[in-house]
C-alpha cells in the first residue's frame, strides 16, 4: 500500500514551491500572532537549509512519508521544534493547491520564453530567406505561390496563440488558495490577503487575489486541464510544422535541408537521412493529447471536494510541461539549423499552374463573372494538360477561342513578380505585406 499510495516519487519537484508556501504561511501566522517572530525566523531558517540540501541533492526522500509535504515537514520538525506549529490553520489540501498554482505560474513563464525562442528562430529564417517563393498547398496539391517568409509567419501566428494561452493559464493560476483548509477554512484568525501578497498572488495594481470558495478551491482542477490543453495545442502546432519540414526535406520536394544534429541515418541504408526530430515532434503531440485526456477522465465523476484520485493529477501535468519544454527546444534547434535550397524552391514555384487563379482574376477584371471565369480557366488548364505543355505556353489564339474575355496580354498573368506584387491586401503574401509582417514580428519579439 505504501508503494501504491506514495506520490513523493513525482511530487518532490514541488519542493521549492512548497517551501515558499510554508514560509509565507508561517510569516502570516506570526503576523496575526499565532506564532512568535522568533518561531517564524527559526522556521524560515530551517526551510532555507532544507531547500539548500534538496538543491544539492543531499536530501533523502522517504516514500513512507508519502509526499513532498510530509517529507519536508518531518525534516523541518527534526531541526526546528517550532515547526510543530507550522501546519496551524493549514491542510494538505490547500497546501498542494497553492504549490500547484505556484508551479503553473512558473511553468507558463518558462514555456512562454521557450516559445518566444522558437518564434525568433522562425523570424531569422524568414528574414534571411524572405525573398524565396514556394508553392503553397491545399490538400497537399500545389495551390498558389507564397513567399517562404509568409509561410513561416503562419507558424509565428500559431505559436503566438500558444503564448497567449499560457498567459491566460498563468493569470487563472494567480489566485491564492491558502486559508481554504481541508474544505471549510479555519476558525483561527488568519489573514489570507497577507499570504497572497507574500507569495505574489496579486493583480496588476498589487492587490491580493484569494480564491472565493473554500470547497471549490480544494476540488478545482480546471487549471490542470487548461494547462494540459495549452500544451496539447502547442504540440499540435509543433506537429504541423514538423510535418511540413518532413515533406519539404524529402527528396521529392527538397526545399530545405535539415541540420544533421537533428537527423539520423538508417541502420541498414547508408543513403538515408531521417528527419527524426520532426517525426518525434509528431509523436510527442499524441502524448500531450493523452495527458489532457487523462485529466479530463480523472476529474469527470468526482464529488466535491477532495478525493484521493486527484493524486494522479500531477504526473500528466508534469509530463506535459517537460515534454512541451523539450519539444520547443528541439523545434527551435531544427529550424535554426535549417538550410533553404533556393534552386529547388525556384523550380517548384516556376509551375505556371500556380497562377491559374490569377488568370481567373484577369477575366474578372475584364467584367467576366467569377464562376464563368473559373470555368473558362478550367478549360485552358484542360487544354494544356491534353497538349502536355505548360499553361503559359499555349498559343494565344487557341486560348482566345475558349473564351472571348482572353485578350492578347493574357500570358502576362504568369509573371511571378507581377502576380505577387498584386497581393496587396492585409494578411496577403505580397512583398509589401510580408515586409510589414516581418517588421511587426521584429518589434513583437525584440
Amino acid at each position: 500500500m505504501l508503494t501504491f499510495s506514495e506520490s513523493v516519487s513525482f511530487d518532490h519537484r514541488l519542493a521549492p514551491f512548497d517551501i515558499a508556501g510554508s514560509k509565507a504561511h508561517s510569516a502570516m501566522l506570526a503576523h496575526v500572532g499565532l506564532i512568535t517572530k522568533a518561531e517564524r525566523d527559526a522556521i524560515h531558517a530551517g526551510l532555507d537549509a532544507i531547500l539548500a540540501d534538496i538543491e544539492a541533492g543531499k536530501f533523502s526522500w522517504s516514500t513512507q512519508l508519502e509526499d513532498v509535504h510530509m517529507n519536508i515537514e518531518q525534516a523541518l520538525t527534526k531541526r526546528v521544534p517550532a515547526a510543530a506549529k507550522l501546519h496551524t490553520a493549514r491542510s494538505r489540501n490547500d497546501q498542494v493547491a497553492t504549490d500547484m498554482r505556484l508551479f503553473f505560474k512558473h511553468a507558463c513563464a518558462v514555456l512562454i520564453e521557450k516559445l518566444r525562442g522558437a518564434q525568433r528562430a522562425l523570424l531569422a529564417i524568414a528574414e534571411r530567406d524572405g525573398d524565396v517563393l514556394v508553392p503553397g498547398y491545399t490538400h497537399l496539391q500545389r495551390a498558389q505561390p507564397v513567399f517562404l517568409a509568409h509561410h513561416l509567419a503562419a507558424y509565428l501566428e500559431m505559436l503566438d496563440r500558444d503564448v497567449e494561452r499560457f498567459r491566460v493559464v498563468a493569470d487563472h493560476a494567480n489566485w491564492c488558495p491558502l486559508g481554504s483548509g481541508a474544505i471549510a477554512g479555519t476558525t483561527l484568525p488568519i489573514d489570507r490577503e497577507f499570504t497572497a501578497r507574500t507569495l505574489g498572488f496579486v493583480d496588476a495594481k498589487g492587490r491580493p487575489r484569494v480564491t472565493a470558495n473554500s470547497m471549490d478551491t480544494v476540488a478545482d482542477r480546471d487549471l490542470f486541464i487548461e494547462f494540459a490543453t495549452a500544451c496539447a495545442l502547442a504540440g499540435v502546432h509543433f506537429s504541423r510544422v514538423a510535418e511540413d519540414l518532413i515533406i519539404w526535406s524529402s527528396v521529392e520536394f527538397k526545399f530545405v535541408e535539415l541540420p544533421d544534429a537533428f537527423c539520423t541515418g538508417s541502420s541498414l541504408m547508408p543513403q538515408k537521412k531521417n528527419p527524426d526530430s520532426c517525426e518525434l515532434l509528431r509523436g510527442k503531440s499524441a502524448r500531450l493529447q493523452g495527458n489532457l485526456h487523462t485529466l479530463l477522465t480523472l476529474t469527470k465523476g468526482l464529488p466535491l471536494t477532495y478525493n484521493r484520485d486527484l493524486q494522479e493529477d500531477k504526473p500528466p501535468v508534469f509530463d506535459s510541461f517537460d515534454q512541451t519544454a523539450l519539444c520547443t527546444d528541439v523545434l527551435t534547434g531544427t529550424i535554426a539549423g535549417m538550410t533553404v535550397l533556393r534552386d529547388r524552391c525556384a523550380a517548384a514555384v516556376a509551375d505556371p499552374a500556380l497562377l491559374a487563379t490569377d488568370l481567373a482574376d484577369y477575366l474578372v477584371d475584364r467584367g467576366v463573372p467569377f464562376r464563368e471565369a473559373h470555368h473558362a480557366v478550367g478549360a485552358v488548364v484542360k487544354l494544356a494538360e491534353q497538349r502536355r505543355v505548360p499553361l503559359d505556353r499555349l498559343p494565344v489564339p487557341d486560348v482566345q477561342a475558349l473564351h472571348p474575355g482572353f485578350g492578347p496580354d493574357w500570358p502576362a498573368v504568369f509573371d511571378l513578380k507581377r502576380a505577387m506584387a498584386r497581393r496587396r491586401g492585409t494578411g496577403m503574401p505580397g512583398p509589401a505585406q510580408v515586409k510589414k509582417q516581418l517588421a511587426r514580428w521584429r518589434k513583437r519579439l525584440a
